[in-house]
């Protein structure tokens, strides 16, 4: 699938400059760079689209968006996953509006053209209207996307037909995801269904804000820590053992204390949960990232998913125009967790970082506010500043990617951003560069890795 489109001449630089550390708002409300965005980013990139666990027979399904394009995601009877788009190829209307379910057939209430779950055209209302040569159904049926991945129970979908594999879009960032999805024997699971909720931002708030600012929440979770921690306000940052690592656009900050976030999720029973697992993670993982699970952290995935891995919250922020975003929250455990130690962590997200959450509310204010007061007419031309940490850059023996030292820091925005502007430039996916170059590459399980990266 040949995206077309992409209109505006790749200028986007003019737009930032992170080696200095500054970025024009206009990128948060301009509508042409939004389209632009469309295109270049959501039509290019691997975006996740589902979990495993939601899809466990064949039949199930479930409806969610790739950028602003709906998109129907089915288990087939072989097992596999197709994603399609959720439009009919008849007069465009949406097929199916239901958030998930299991079926054999899709039909659009439009006209009655059905389509079976593998997105083929299989019949039509009133089908002796249509002559021998008036439609061939192989060539209409629900429009597939290009491609279609998983890594460890998260399944990504893109509509370029070129550009990198699943694996090389994660690259060394694997590494890192390992400690969300594989510290545990039997993975991970997405369970209590999906809360949807609608902000007056824009999108890339949310990432940035997951992606590496922690400077924040000492500030503007100050009241809502003390309420659910006996006064007690957040832990201190240790400067010195806390980082942030970026990987082509992915970027994860964190201390390596192994509590601080578990702490914050106010439930005893999980925290001792991972004190009895954490020398089998270690075992399983390496010492250094059994340390850093359950330490204060934040992670997103490039272009538009984010993590809290010690407090379970996953997230998805889809774009609704420059100034809005659905944002779509589950939660994540292992699987082969005790079914109380579930329903703990499930109450400790709900009061933290749910839609009525302590957390939650403070952070949309802020991302709204931010998002409207950038347009105004002499603002928008003003720069945001994105310095903080910038000379902090290190080598570390045993953390992959581009690291930084010290967990506050704007170092992971800045490497967002790069990405941002990688791929609002480039014409071709495979002219963009690692950032940075991969040690990792051909490693196919981080659990197995020799030397430094096995510490």
């Amino acid at each position: 699938m040949r995206i077309e489109g992409i209109g505006r001449e790749p200028e986007f630089s003019r737009y930032m400059d992170l080696k200095e550390g500054w970025l024009d708002r206009r990128i948060f409300s301009d509508a042409e760079i939004y389209e632009e965005e469309l295109y270049r980013i959501f039509a290019r990139s691997w975006l996740f689209v589902a979990h495993e666990s939601q899809l466990p027979k064949a039949g199930d399904f479930l409806t969610t968006h790739m950028g602003e394009d709906a998109v129907i995601v089915a288990r087939q009877p072989d097992g596999s996953i197709k994603v399609f788009l959720n439009s009919c190829p008849h007069r465009g209307n949406k097929v199916c509006f239901a958030d998930a379910g299991n079926t054999r057939r899709f039909v659009c209430n439009y006209h009655g053209w059905a389509f079976d779950t593998a997105g083929e055209l299989k019949g039509m209302h009133e089908e002796y209207c249509y002559d021998d040569n008036d439609i061939d159904r192989r060539k209409n049926g629900l429009k597939q996307v290009a491609r279609v991945a998983g890594y460890k129970g998260l399944v990504f979908a893109t509509f370029a037909e070129d550009g990198p594999s699943l694996d090389a879009w994660l690259g060394d960032f694997r590494w890192y995801l390992d400690m969300l999805l594989d510290n545990e024997e039997g993975g991970t699971e997405l369970i209590g269904g999906c809360i949807k909720s609608v902000m007056n931002a824009n999108w890339k708030f949310g990432v940035e804000n997951f992606i590496g600012d922690a400077y924040h929440a000492g500030w503007t979770h100050d009241s809502g820590c003390r309420s659910m921690n006996n006064g007690q306000p957040f832990p201190p940052i240790d400067m010195e053992n806390s980082y942030h690592a970026s990987v082509n656009g992915h970027g994860w900050e964190f201390g390596t204390e192994g509590v601080g976030d578990l702490f914050l999720l106010g439930r005893p029973k999980v925290l001792e949960y991972y004190e009895r697992i954490r020398p089998k993670m270690a075992q399983r993982l390496g010492e250094m990232r059994s340390k850093i699970f359950g330490s204060v952290a934040s992670a997103s995935i490039f272009p538009n998913v984010s993590f809290l891995p010690g407090i379970s919250t996953f997230r998805q922020w889809q774009p609704k125009g420059p100034m809005e975003f659905e944002l779509k929250t589950w939660v994540i455990v292992n699987k082969s967790m005790p079914d109380d130690i579930k329903n703990e962590i499930t109450k400790g997200v709900m009061q933290t970082f749910g839609p009525g959450g302590t957390f939650e509310m403070d952070d949309g204010e802020n991302w709204s506010n931010c998002t409207t007061v950038n347009r105004g007419v002499v603002t928008r031309h003003e720069r945001l500043h994105y310095r903080c940490g910038i000379s902090r850059e290190i080598e570390h023996d045993t953390l992959p990617g581009i690291v930084y030292r010290g967990q506050y820091n704007d170092a992971n925005q800045r490497g967002f951003y790069q990405r941002w502007l990688d791929m609002m430039e480039a014409d071709k996916l495979e002219a963009m560069p690692d950032r940075p170059e991969s040690r990792l590459s051909g490693v196919g399980e981080t659990r197995n890795l020799p030397g430094l990266f096995a510490l």
